[in-house]
């Protein structure tokens, strides 16, 4: 069974999956794993070679920095980059999966896992919630930025109650709640739910 987790900046996604790694399930960093392919997919790279020109590789890796300064404040700009890399990555996740398929289930964390399509090869998705002030003061400490930068990125977010109703689950992380226990209730659950055959969500 394919699970997905996902939630808005500051929401502690990494944090929830680090306790799924804990109790032995399988996480896919879709924005790691991107960021690795820039480097190391030669076709990818070829790709934004030919929407971009000769600057967009500095060095024989992609730049990124030039990338971030075209797409940065247009949406449109970053949904075309998106439609680039995405199927690179989506591929590269289905050869995860076939490397892991003797586990009861995998995880895929991605902030934009409705937004970029990717919940349509995943059976469950898992939303993790926070109040909104805790969400911005946690982005504002781990990249030292403003609060009205956190606030730009949230607008280009799904909004998070919209977000929750697509979940099947949710884990809130309020720093009220445990997240150890709600993550061990969740993992016995989804292990008696992957004997089961789900369709792929729509």
């Amino acid at each position: 069974m394919r699970v997905g987790i996902t939630g808005g900046i500051g929401s502690g996604k990494t944090t929830v999956c680090r306790v799924f790694e804990t109790l032995g399930i399988p996480v896919y960093y879709a924005d790691a794993e991107a960021k690795r392919l820039y480097s190391e997919n030669k076709d990818l790279q070829a790709a934004l070679l030919n929407a971009y020109g000769p600057e967009v590789l500095q060095n024989g890796e992609v730049n990124k920095v030039f990338l971030r300064s075209l797409v940065f404040g247009k949406p449109e700009a970053a949904r075309k980059l998106n439609s680039l890399v995405h199927p690179f990555v989506f591929e590269h996740y289905e050869q995860w999966c076939l490397a892991n398929k003797n586990k009861p289930y995998t995880i895929k964390e991605a902030a934009i896992l409705f937004e970029s399509g990717s919940y349509k090869r995943i059976h469950r998705v898992i939303g993790v919630v926070a109040p909104e002030a805790l969400r911005i003061q946690r982005a504002m400490n781990r990249d030292h930025c403003s609060r009205e930068d956190v606030l730009q990125r949230m607008q280009k977010q799904l909004p998070q109650d919209e977000l929750a109703k697509k979940c099947q689950y949710l884990i809130h992380n309020d720093e009220g709640q445990s997240i150890i226990e709600q993550v061990r209730d969740l993992h016995r659950k989804l292990l008696e739910e992957s004997t089961l055959d789900w369709p792929y969500l729509t």
